[in-house]
């Protein structure tokens, strides 16, 4: 039994090695890539070609406004831009959007609604059935909650004006609200280092780019040609970006282009929306892993980092793992062989590229770094749940869209607040451990058992704290009627 365990061990650590290796990788590619240059093409005002900006909602009443607001806002030819309003909703956010459509229609602006009784296929169904009305040769896509710069067409269309062979643009995600807290803080520095450098190396050494689902454009004819939207994912944006390249068509990023956007500001909100991301990965992993490794066309480069990256979450379940085997080690007496230690080490790869990230974009970087800490403990604390999401991706095609809380999301609520009882578990589980690995004398796990047990503790309190919110505002919401 003892050498089965630590066979486990090996395995896990050996796993996560591999993933920290990937971010070394991917340091060694944004050395060699970051000073490419593009720039944009220069195409006179009478030359562009027509748009539609489509903007998905569902249930977005504490943002809707805004996003109108500045959609219509948008400096293109108005005989050439078209704003579709997607909208699935089953509150009042209908009335709303349908309010400032009306007010913007009025004054001009080319901007129609279409308002789905169903949510038949979620966001891609909404995009797909859109796609037949929309009047434009390219079309931008707007989640709910950015606010596109007014200039976002004119920065990204010249680029697929000029090269019939480019599918789609992506620009850089902004942060509305990323100092608003801890949890806000956290997330910026996660998504910086996705958009700075793996989507930047992606793109330009042709890593199987992707579009991010928002604050991109497609052309067309692209989204036709690959079949179209579909929704047998709920990542309907790595899907599509996956047919794309694997049908030859090229992508662009734009990393100085920024489209500020709200983070999620509540750690359920913060959960469903990775839980969402990672069963839609895995689930395209399952779906294009066979196409992928046969594309000839790509390197072998390309195809090993576009598996490696699509199963990227698959490191929440070794890292539970990991934490699983190290009581019964404990108790045995039991020790992984020392040449293992180095070999952890390459997990180092990952936390390199936040740090790098944030030297990258901002001045202030050493502020913006305090809150580094927290996102490590998010990451450990988020495993179960992500966990049981990669492994609904692997077992499930059909997985409902549960969309991310707005505004603060106080109005809508988690699907996934049973997780609480497991990250207790956890918690309880690795303190146990830990406190015995500390009488034993025995410093190996020590590290790693103590932050997992502050990560749980850490998670378990901001689900507890929102729920019993929660719970107080239906209670005087109750008395109050």
């Amino acid at each position: 039994m003892a050498s089965i365990l630590i066979g486990i061990h090996i395995a896990a650590v050996a796993g996560l090695a591999l993933y920290g290796l990937l971010g070394l990788f991917a340091l060694w590619q944004y050395g060699r890539h970051r000073d490419d240059k593009s720039l944009l093409p220069l195409v006179s005002w009478d030359e562009l070609p027509t748009a539609t900006v489509q903007l998905p909602i569902f249930n977005e009443r504490e943002v809707i406004g805004r996003l109108i607001t500045a959609t219509a806002a948008l400096n293109y030819p108005a005989d050439r831009l078209q704003i579709q309003v997607l909208d699935d909703s089953t509150d009042d956010t209908t009335h709303i959007a349908a309010n400032a459509v009306a007010y913007y229609a009025a004054h001009g602006v080319n901007i129609i609604m279409h308002h789905r009784d169903n949510r038949r296929g979620f966001k891609a169904g909404a995009l797909q059935e859109a796609l037949d009305t929309a009047s434009g040769e390219m079309i931008a896509i707007f989640d709910a909650d950015f606010v596109p710069p007014q200039d976002f067409l004119l920065q990204t269309i010249p680029y697929l004006q000029v090269n019939s062979k480019l599918g789609a643009v992506q620009a850089r995600w902004g942060h509305l609200n990323d100092q608003e807290s801890l949890l806000t803080a956290a997330q910026a520095i996660a998504l910086d280092k996705h958009f700075a450098i793996e989507q930047l190396i992606r793109h330009r050494a042709n890593l199987f780019p992707k579009f991010n689902g928002a604050a991109g454009v497609w052309r067309k004819t692209a989204i036709r040609d690959v079949g179209g939207w579909q929704n047998d994912t709920v990542c309907e944006d790595l899907c599509l970006s996956t047919r794309a390249v694997l049908k030859g068509w090229q992508f662009h990023f734009a990393p100085d282009v920024v489209a500020p956007a709200e983070l999620p500001a509540t750690i359920s909100a913060y959960k469903t929306q990775q839980s969402r991301w990672t069963t839609g990965a895995t689930q395209c992993l399952v779906k294009y892993a066979p196409a992928i490794w046969r594309a000839g066309d790509q390197t072998k480069t390309a195809r090993l980092y576009a598996l490696l990256s699509m199963s990227a979450y698959m490191t929440n379940a070794l890292l539970l793992v990991l934490l699983f085997v190290q009581l019964p080690l404990l108790i045995m007496g039991e020790r992984p062989p020392a040449w293992l230690y180095p070999l952890s080490l390459l997990g180092l790869g990952q936390p390199i590229l936040f740090i790098l990230a944030q030297v990258a974009l901002y001045k202030e970087w050493p502020r913006r770094l305090q809150h580094f800490p927290t996102l490590l403990l998010l990451a450990i604390g988020l495993a179960p749940s992500n966990s049981w999401a990669a492994l609904k991706g692997l077992r499930h095609r059909e997985v409902p869209f549960v969309r991310t809380p707005k505004g603060g999301g106080t109005s809508y609520h988690s699907s996934l607040t049973w997780m609480l009882g497991i990250e207790l578990g956890w918690m309880v589980y690795c303190g146990i451990s830990l406190l015995l690995a500390l009488s034993l004398g025995n410093s190996g796990p020590i590290l790693l058992l103590g932050s997992a047990t502050i990560a749980f503790g850490y998670v378990s309190w901001l689900s507890a704290q929102e729920h019993h919110h929660t719970f107080r505002s239906l209670t005087k919401a109750a008395q109050s009627k």
